[in-house]
């Protein structure tokens, strides 16, 4: 993890991103306080499970009107 000052990322922003791209996570600091965390995407997306059908079942009623014409 690379800790930066929030001026360093000022004047040079683009180098910033460099090191995003290259899979860095990068602690931002003011006043050598930690103020926030910034982390590449992860772009290995793995393949989520569908979620199950049912989850709400018995909590709700879908009227008989659903797909009935909206009036004018």
């Amino acid at each position: 993890m690379i800790n930066l000052n929030i001026d360093e990322i000022e004047e040079n922003f683009s180098e910033f991103i460099k090191l995003i791209q290259e899979g860095n996570s990068l602690i931002i600091t003011q006043a050598n306080k930690p103020i926030a965390e910034v982390k590449p995407i992860s772009t290995n997306q793995q393949q989520k499970q569908p979620r199950p059908l049912g989850l709400c079942e018995g909590e709700f009623v879908v009227p008989d009107d659903f797909n009935y014409p909206l009036p004018e």
